[in-house]
């Protein structure tokens, strides 16, 4: 089976997208809602889907000029424990996201970068929730004073990028997987192979 352009499959699927009966917001919090959709598949069959309205977040993987790239290791309580993951945050309602990445670099591993490169976007889990990550590649680093948020407690690490590319096991935040990923594409596109 050969695929010459990706995204060339699916207009079956747009013909037989379930419609939209009635949509409730059952939570509404400080950071996101989540919504129940009453949806009529192709078929006739009446379904409940439940949709985590979500602001978005960005990503950012900054590289030194050792090759090194900056981990976060902090506590996430939904999984009671810590976890090495890449500087990010949410965006704000109408916030660039270009300037929320400047901003959760500084504020979070106290760096700024003064060559940005947008690597892409991509859904984190759209099973059930729509937050869309901008992910970044940050270069040309230097430091500036950290300004974490009352609620964050942030131990940094600098870790070798062919460390990472070796260990990939060793990151289990979904995020960082595939900003790492394109990190790599993007550096070898760069490179020219």
């Amino acid at each position: 089976m050969s695929v010459t352009k990706l995204g060339n499959t699916g207009a079956g699927l747009r013909r037989r997208r379930p419609e939209l009966i009635q949509s409730t917001v059952a939570y509404r919090g400080s950071l996101f809602e989540v919504r129940v959709d009453r949806l009529a598949l192709a078929g006739g069959q009446e379904v409940a889907r439940e949709i985590v309205d979500h602001p978005g977040a960005v990503v950012i993987a900054a590289v030194d000029e050792q090759d090194r790239i900056v981990l976060a290791n902090q506590y996430r309580h939904a999984l009671g424990r810590e976890l090495l993951e890449l500087p990010a945050g949410l965006l704000e309602r109408g916030e660039d996201p270009m300037l929320a990445a400047m901003r959760e670099l500084r504020e979070e591993a106290g760096v700024e970068a003064g060559t940005w490169d947008s690597l892409g976007v991509f859904y984190s889990s759209p099973g059930f929730v729509h937050e869309l990550l901008h992910a970044f590649l940050a270069r040309d680093l230097s430091a500036t004073p950290r300004e974490l948020d009352a609620d964050e407690d942030i131990e940094l690490e600098w870790v070798p990028r062919k460390t990472l590319l070796l260990n990939p096991s060793a990151i289990q935040d979904g995020k960082t997987l595939a900003t790492l990923a394109l990190v790599e594409a993007f550096l070898s596109r760069e490179r020219g192979r």
